[in-house]
């Protein structure tokens, strides 16, 4: 538990930064006539959008409609610390990682459960950052490079996949795959795309990997957390700490690639001193593929573990959403900046 000294600073940093980004108007920050058509637009869709946030001083997982209205907290465990959430295709579950304490050591395993918060349900232990094949069946995940824990991203090693209809774990068959962080599928259930860091020979890059197959290839684009359009011909992804960008992806070639790119989402440095440039991270596409959900907020004046990490207490971090056929047309859906990052929609529940 945090004394209340330092509880009472990360209210009050959450405060300052919501205020100074309120403030920032300019190229990198919509007026408040567009941000207020936005938002109306936003209203009108039956999504929803789960992210991860720092509520009483732990991580809970957080979900709100798509134009940031009516928050519900999903998980409500003030000692269990849920991160990182992504929904099912259905609509009706949720995969996420969870940092606990098992014999004296912290440890980070992947769970599920169904998106009122119910049927929690042990998927496998050493393991981080999963998503969802397809067609909705199976959790696809990243499993720990080793038995100590650590926040760092990228410390993995193979991909797997659990069949909760058979409790079968299949590794990828390409065994050589490690340092890999942020998978997700393509729609069609035959590629995954992921960034790599320090491994499979790459310093770091973007990837597009066979999920039956061994093949790799670098997709030549810069930055990582990349994120595929609901129809698979568009991906979305940081291009650098300030830079979201969307580009055409396009597997019709010997190589996949990534053509006809350009920036969604600029953050500009600000004109005032000493007011922080704001970084952009972890895009996530809406369901109907208009619009990009992400997480935004200040660099930590800090040593240690950057604010964009899974686990991170980043101060001052808020959800938003862009429309993702625009530049900087975004609106902020959270102001009290209690680390709300990680966004991923949840498609309208389909009717029985």
């Amino acid at each position: 538990m945090q004394p209340e000294s330092v509880r009472r600073m990360l209210r009050w940093a959450g405060s300052v930064w919501a205020l100074i980004g309120a403030m920032a108007l300019g190229p990198a920050f919509p007026s408040r006539s567009a941000a207020a058509d936005l938002r109306e637009e936003l209203k009108q869709l039956p999504f929803k959008i789960v992210f991860e946030s720092y509520q009483d001083d732990n991580f809970e997982l957080m979900m709100v409609n798509a134009d940031g209205s009516q928050p519900v907290n999903l998980t409500k465990t003030p000692k269990i610390t849920e991160l990182y959430p992504h929904v099912s295709p259905d609509g009706k579950k949720v995969s996420f990682v969870v940092d606990g304490d098992e014999g004296g050591k912290k440890v980070r395993n992947v769970w599920t459960m169904n998106l009122d918060g119910s049927g929690r349900t042990l998927v496998a232990g050493n393991a981080r950052e999963p998503c969802w094949n397809p067609a909705g069946t199976a959790v696809v995940y990243l499993k720990g490079e080793s038995d100590k824990f650590t926040l760092t991203d990228f410390a993995t090693r193979g991909i797997y996949c659990f069949d909760p209809a058979t409790g079968v774990h299949k590794q990828h068959p390409n065994a050589g795959i490690h340092h890999l962080y942020n998978i997700c599928c393509t729609p069609d259930g035959k590629w995954y795309v992921a960034t790599v860091h320090a491994g499979m020979d790459y310093s770091h890059a973007i990837l597009a990997i066979e999920a039956e197959g061994k093949k790799v290839f670098d997709l030549h684009i810069p930055g990582c957390r990349p994120d595929v359009s609901p129809d698979g011909k568009k991906i979305a992804w940081g291009a650098d700490d300030y830079t979201l960008r969307v580009g055409d992806l396009d597997f019709s070639g010997p190589e996949p690639k990534v053509i006809n790119q350009r920036d969604a989402v600029k953050s500009e440095q600000p004109a005032g001193k000493g007011e922080p440039r704001m970084e952009l991270y972890h895009v996530d596409w809406s369901p109907d593929g208009k619009y990009l959900a992400f997480s935004r907020g200040p660099k930590a004046k800090r040593l240690g573990p950057a604010p964009e990490m899974v686990g991170v207490v980043a101060e001052g971090w808020n959800l938003c959403v862009a429309d993702a056929s625009a530049t900087n047309r975004w609106v902020a859906l959270t102001t009290d900046g209690k680390a709300n990052k990680e966004p991923d929609w949840a498609p309208a529940a389909k009717k029985p």
